[in-house]
């Protein structure tokens, strides 16, 4: 059984009026609203879907949609993790093991036992989660240093505000790449 959200585009105009009229803190409003806004484009993408289908690659890429999602919520449950603990939720990426290279690839397909709906409910809960820990903050503004990585400057930061736009970056992207694989799987787009 899938999960069908709602159409992207009838939730912006709800995300828009809860956010102007929420009486949280209008900066972090603004930025969970623009969470889940792509998170349901991202969802919408697998609407209808068969496990079979949301493994299938449609195009050069390694990528299928159940992938995606997988992808996208264990990135958002790591950098949530980085807001409240810092660089030792994430690890160190100075020495990349076999473990760690085939932990990376696993995150980016459908494993055996992995189902669409599986994916989609783990999903839900990483964005509870998020959005519990951001309502928790006393603002946004607190840093952590990066973990060391090559693609680290050295001794850089990210306040938990830097964490958020990176989350919403990785998910607007990732839900285009799902709109693209999902168009050449049956010609279904989440928008047009």
């Amino acid at each position: 059984m899938t999960t069908t959200p709602a159409s992207p585009l009838s939730l912006s105009a709800a995300a828009s009026a809860a956010s102007a009229t929420s009486g949280a803190d209008g900066e972090r409003a603004d930025l969970l609203e623009t969470l889940r806004l792509h998170r349901d484009f991202l969802r919408y993408t697998v609407r209808g879907l068969t496990d079979e289908q949301a493994g299938r690659r449609t195009t050069v890429s390694e990528l299928c949609l159940g992938a995606l999602i997988k992808h996208v919520a264990a990135t958002e449950r790591q950098w949530t993790a980085f807001v409240v603990a810092g660089p030792s939720a994430i690890g160190d990426f100075t020495e990349e093991s076999a473990e760690l290279r085939q932990e990376w690839a696993d995150d980016l397909r459908m494993l055996p036992g992995d189902t669409l709906a599986g994916l989609l409910a783990e999903y839900a809960e990483v964005a509870r989660r998020t959005e519990e820990i951001v309502a928790g903050l006393d603002g946004l503004g607190h840093s952590h240093p990066l973990p060391a990585a090559p693609w680290f400057a050295p001794g850089a930061r990210w306040s938990a505000r830097r964490t958020l736009l990176h989350i919403i970056a990785e998910t607007a992207q990732h839900a285009g790449h799902a709109d693209i694989i999902r168009e050449a799987l049956d010609g279904q787009k989440t928008m047009g």
